[in-house]
């Protein structure tokens, strides 16, 4: 298992349950694409084509012409706003709090897919984006190890904060035991069980991590660049925003469809378990912003995202078919909305075109 304490474990993945090439082979049968199955498959899992989850290829492709890379960044600014006073005190804790919580989260959200849910995903369609993925999460990790080392912080202090910083802490053990439960050697899918246990997981990453858990300290940071402070950060956290929009995105799908293969899952149980873990974890976020801004900074207060934190656990929820917990509530924070949909302009730090492509996904006309 990957404890929490443990920073050098590995797990090693238990083998597949799915039908080898040579058993393929043998037994003279190409891929049905009608057999294809999200879990517990028993089609050929090296074999990608034909597809049946287009939308898993598609998204994949998506992901791929959205490459960037932290270092392409300017943080020249960045740096001279640190160093010399132009962040009051309250906006320096708040980016160091946002940078403690997500250098951990995104090895988190690495370790999650590498050693645990890949190795139980039978769709190769599906495995595709989930490889891209984990890529994606080490990018992200690799900005933040940016971030710190450009304002020139003491790394100490950021990478240890999810040991040593409650409101972090407590949401790294809040994920810790659903991280364990896949990335057992033991564990294997085909029972009720097992695949509740799988498809709550999933459900955890995809729609409490990083649907709900990182988007105090995305507004926070967004704030800061919407008011021309530490727009080299932000502009990396938009383009974080936007993959992780995405990867939000894929596990709704991945978890409809599970859902629509396997309806004995979806028992009355499971959904209840399922509220119980989206009201704990929009009391940890809110704790998290309470601890980040105890004074209110940026025009932003704690009591803005209890209604936030609301709002988004209600669409999360209303995603994969559940009823919101928090009828009524709204959007504080609308101009999120714009993060998220990047268009082919400048955006508003004024650097470099947000919707970034690979050259071969670019139109020229």
């Amino acid at each position: 298992m990957l404890t929490f304490d443990d920073d050098n474990a590995i797990a090693t993945p238990a083998a597949p349950k799915t039908v080898t090439v040579a058993t393929q082979a043998a037994t003279g049968g190409r891929v049905n694409v009608v057999d294809k199955r999200i879990i517990n498959g028993t089609t050929d899992v090296n074999q990608l084509v034909p597809f049946k989850y287009k939308w898993a290829w598609e998204k994949y492709l998506a992901t791929c012409a959205n490459h960037w890379m932290p270092q392409e960044v300017n943080m020249q600014r960045d740096i001279e706003q640190w160093k010399t006073g132009q962040l009051t005190e309250d906006e320096m804790r708040l980016v160091k709090r946002n940078l403690g919580f997500f250098v951990t989260a995104d090895s988190l959200a690495a370790n999650n897919i590498v050693l645990g849910t890949y190795r139980q995903i039978t769709a190769p369609e599906c495995r595709q984006f989930l490889l891209r993925q984990a890529f994606e999460e080490a990018i992200h990790t690799h900005a933040y190890q940016y971030i710190v080392e450009s304002l020139g912080l003491d790394e100490g202090e950021i990478f240890n904060a999810y040991h040593e910083i409650k409101s972090i802490r407590d949401k790294d053990e809040f994920l810790i035991p659903f991280i364990d439960a896949l990335t057992d050697p033991q564990f294997k899918t085909g029972t009720l069980e097992a695949d509740q246990k799988l498809l709550r997981s999933i459900i955890v990453f995809a729609c409490i991590m990083e649907g709900l858990f990182f988007y105090v300290g995305f507004v926070q940071i967004l704030a800061l660049g919407r008011q021309n402070k530490m727009t080299g950060a932000a502009e990396q956290y938009q383009y974080i925003l936007r993959d992780e929009s995405m990867h939000c995105n894929f596990g709704i799908d991945l978890i409809n469809t599970i859902k629509l293969e396997n309806p004995q899952l979806w028992t009355e149980g499971f959904k209840a378990e399922l509220y119980d873990l989206f009201r704990k974890a929009v009391d940890l976020e809110y704790a998290y912003a309470e601890d980040t801004m105890p004074r209110g900074v940026l025009g932003l207060n704690a009591a803005q995202f209890k209604e936030y934190l609301r709002f988004i656990a209600n669409r999360r929820l209303q995603q994969i078919g559940l009823e919101p917990l928090f009828p009524g509530v709204t959007n504080p924070f609308p101009w999120m909305s714009e993060m998220i949909d990047l268009k082919k302009e400048k955006n508003f730090f004024e650097t470099r075109v947000t919707e970034y492509q690979t050259g071969g996904a670019l139109s020229w006309e």
